[in-house]
């Protein structure tokens, strides 16, 4: 029997987006002591990071309260995450289960990966792809941030020795890369393009340092790094750890604090991240030729079964394009010279890095006939794994729906595919005609 006249409305009661609306003010407590020294010093900010659902509700009325009780805006930038679906595209919800235990995440990959995890997913202005996979990919890069520095810490170093020629061209390259990188990075933050900027720092952490700079610089089993370079590579890990502080930042501040000596109350999160301007361009590109001789020769040896540990012969027939990084090509391959030569020899593989032809000459330990079969078999689980991969990418639905770093991988591993196919044909019709 309750009518509209038994119904009064409460006078000491705010609606939730009324008292939200005074968030940036209030937070400062300069409602009740309107222009105090917090205020003045926080307010406006520059960023605001929301979801565009409550665009109306919240951030429209945060800006009118803005310019009616300070008269300016409140905030410069309005960054919208999209709302978290799973992998096929559905919003998360309670009644379809499909919303994970970020505890239980965290536990199982860490808080770091997880971060990373989220981040990778969510590329600006779209909804968030979320795939538990890409949390695995942030443990296993944490692994790997860890290994590499353990690899580092765990070099005796001589601090007499003259850092030889390899060491000396890595260190000159990745000063390049990384100032380059750096700059790349500044450049997306500044775009709010967060996803891309950690993909770009994690490229450059995962391939260029640990895989190529770090191979170069090793010393061999048993002897010690000259000072030179091991400081360089100090210095490389400080800076990379500081690029990725933003987005991973627990070991990022572990590892910082244990590069080298700190004093009380340093922290990652408040020192200098300060990179040159100055990045060789052309030196860059000539180390990109560079690494693309040295894995056409690794690709020579998984073809043909032979162990790193046997030293070959690389033939660079007419000009050499990259002459001054033979010790570079010299250590990575393994080999025992780089012969420039207008013939190569017979039965040699071959392969070709721009307009350049490359040779190298059997290995005497090889039977053709094994060789020639060994090969057959890996091209028939190339192809057939080169199967399942454009089966995924022919597939609409995979596509529309998956994040672009699941994308990216999966177009790479059809290149990767695709190229070794084509060399394993190429081998093995090259042994066809000396048996």
């Amino acid at each position: 029997n309750l009518t509209s006249a038994d119904i009064r409305q409460d006078e000491d009661c705010l609606d939730t987006w009324f008292s939200s609306w005074l968030w940036p003010i209030s937070l400062f407590n300069g409602i009740n002591r309107p222009g105090n020294e917090e205020l003045r010093y926080y307010y406006p900010t520059t960023d605001l990071v929301t979801g565009p659902d409550i665009i109306f509700f919240w951030v429209a009325r945060m800006i009118m309260s803005g310019y009616e009780y300070e008269g300016k805006m409140p905030f410069k930038n309005v960054y919208f995450t999209g709302i978290v679906r799973d992998k096929l595209g559905r919003k998360m919800s309670k009644s379809l289960g499909n919303s994970p235990d970020p505890l239980e995440l965290i536990d199982k990959y860490g808080a770091d990966g997880v971060r990373m995890g989220m981040m990778l997913s969510a590329p600006a202005g779209n909804d968030i792809l979320f795939d538990e996979v890409l949390c695995e990919q942030g443990r296993n890069f944490t692994n790997k941030i860890w290994n590499a520095f353990r690899l580092i810490k765990g070099w005796q170093v001589d601090k007499q020795a003259e850092a030889p020629e390899i060491s000396r061209l890595a260190v000159r390259w990745f000063e390049s890369v990384l100032n380059k990188t750096a700059a790349e990075i500044a450049d997306l933050f500044a775009k709010y393009r967060l996803s891309e900027a950690l993909m770009a720092v994690y490229k450059l952490f995962w391939d260029e340092f640990s895989s190529w700079y770090l191979e170069m610089i090793k010393p061999a089993y048993g002897l010690a790094i000259d000072g030179a370079t091991y400081r360089a590579a100090l210095s490389f890990f400080d800076k990379l750890l500081k690029l990725l502080h933003p987005f991973m930042p627990f070991i990022t501040e572990e590892l910082w604090q244990q590069v080298c000596e700190r004093k009380e109350g340093e922290s990652i999160m408040v020192s200098l991240l300060t990179f040159d301007t100055e990045v060789d361009e052309t030196f860059i590109h000539q180390f990109d030729i560079t690494k693309e001789i040295i894995g056409n020769v690794r690709t020579v040896r998984l073809q043909k079964n032979i162990t790193l540990k046997e030293t070959l012969e690389l033939q660079v027939i007419g000009r050499h394009p990259v002459e001054e990084l033979n010790a570079v090509i010299l250590k990575m391959c393994n080999l025992s010279a780089i012969v420039i030569t207008d013939t190569k020899a017979e039965g040699a593989s071959v392969f070709m890095v721009g307009t350049t032809e490359f040779a190298v000459p059997s290995s005497s330990s090889m039977d053709p006939k094994a060789e020639i079969a060994r090969m057959e078999a890996e091209l028939k689980h190339k192809e057939g794994f080169l199967q399942g991969v454009l089966k995924k990418l022919n597939n609409e639905k995979f596509v529309s729906n998956a994040p672009p770093a699941v994308l990216e991988m999966e177009r790479k591993k059809q290149a990767d595919a695709e190229s070794i196919i084509k060399s394993l044909k190429e081998g093995i019709e090259a042994l066809s005609k000396s048996c």
